[in-house]
């Protein structure tokens, strides 16, 4: 609804580029021996201003003897990712478009975040890589957008007499966080200024899981001119609930076979998906035309492996699951699709216990790790 809000407001669409900082998911697949996309994340994604940390920890203790004397890894064995500086160069280059189209100069990016943030190294360490880079941040709550910030005439955007050449969500995406009554006015009123969104309403809905059930199906696919056997091969089957061919499908196998599925919500962060056996009763307890709005995924067969995890201070000597996120950042005009910037950003490798379904590690289930290459 916001979205269409946003289409019907005016003035009208006033800045058509949009940026994403963007995290596609991936885990072996045991069963099929081959790549499987777990998800895509368009919004607030995590992790990438620590992940180098702790590629940079694990080659210091390798250094340092502490995993086996002389050195048991070879140094370019433990390669570190450079998503923080990655992530950075997507923002600035957001900064450069703007400046350059609206022929200004020293703007900031402007962080919108949660109250009492808990993530937040996470995102200082991008903040400072982007300060080294010659542009300033400003962090604001969402919540307090409304009475912090100011739109000329024009739609440019103000915070602190500081103009803004990017809005960058660390927020907005869980529905607690527009429980507040300025929570949709503020999204509105962002949206509608020069600034560059990263997300902006219609990538962040981009990323939602009905589109990319909808992403995985041949004939979508093949429409907008994206059918590519290389890329299907990384995808599992992802059904609707609905009363489609394939949610009558779906409706079936999630009461004969729940042992092989996931049922995931429209949401973002971890901690909100349904697995395996809970699928059924879960569904029970919601009228059937509820269900429409999850989706019903197959479930990876990841491999597994033996290793030690420290987590809030204690060391947990159980096998291990590993998941695969590959950063990108583009910078693209949603009404033409003309494509300004679009690079590799790193990688995040996060690891939690077999024995758990979920993975977040902000939702409390999973580690981040780093990346050990061997032949």
């Amino acid at each position: 609804m916001l979205h269409k809000t946003y289409l019907e407001a005016e003035p009208k669409i006033v800045q058509p580029v949009s940026l994403g900082l963007f995290r596609s998911d991936y885990m072996l697949d045991t069963v099929s021996n081959s790549i499987k996309q777990v998800e895509f994340n368009t919004v607030s994604v995590s992790f990438g201003g620590l992940s180098p940390k702790v590629g940079q920890l694990h080659s210091f203790l390798n250094s340092q003897g502490l995993y086996g004397r002389p050195q048991y890894y070879q140094e370019a064995d433990l390669p570190t990712s450079q998503s923080m500086d990655g992530l950075a160069k997507g923002l600035l280059e957001a900064v450069k478009y703007y400046e350059t189209s609206e022929k200004t100069a020293s703007t900031i990016v402007l962080f919108v975040v949660q109250p009492g943030e808990r993530n937040v190294f996470d995102q200082r360490a991008i903040e400072y890589s982007l300060f080294a880079k010659g542009v300033k941040s400003e962090r604001v709550e969402f919540d307090k957008v409304t009475s912090s910030v100011k739109v000329d005439s024009s739609s440019k955007l103000f915070y602190k007499e500081q103009e803004v050449a990017v809005v960058y969500y660390r927020s907005a995406y869980a529905p607690s966080e527009y429980n507040h009554p300025d929570s949709w006015k503020a999204r509105l009123l962002l949206e509608t200024t020069k600034a560059v969104k990263c997300p902006s309403l219609l990538v962040q809905l981009s990323g939602a899981k009905k589109v990319q059930q909808l992403l995985t199906d041949r004939a979508v696919l093949q429409k907008y001119g994206f059918l590519d056997e290389e890329l299907l091969s990384t995808f599992v089957r992802i059904y609707p609930l609905d009363s489609s061919e394939q949610g009558q499908i779906a409706k079936k196998l999630v009461f004969e076979h729940s042992e092989r599925f996931v049922l995931k919500p429209q949401r973002e962060g971890g901690g909100n998906n349904i697995y395996k056996q809970d699928i059924p009763g879960f569904l029970r307890s919601l009228d059937e035309k509820e269900w429409g709005a999850y989706i019903l995924m197959e479930l990876i067969v990841p491999a597994v492996h033996d290793n030690h995890i420290l987590r809030n201070g204690e060391v947990l000597d159980e096998s291990i699951v590993s998941e695969l996120g590959m950063f990108g950042t583009l910078l693209f005009n949603e009404t033409d699709g003309t494509i300004l910037h679009n690079d590799y950003a790193g990688y995040l490798l996060r690891s939690k216990t077999s024995t758990s379904n979920e993975g977040g590690v902000a939702a409390g289930f999973g580690c981040v790790d780093s990346l050990y290459l061997h032949d």
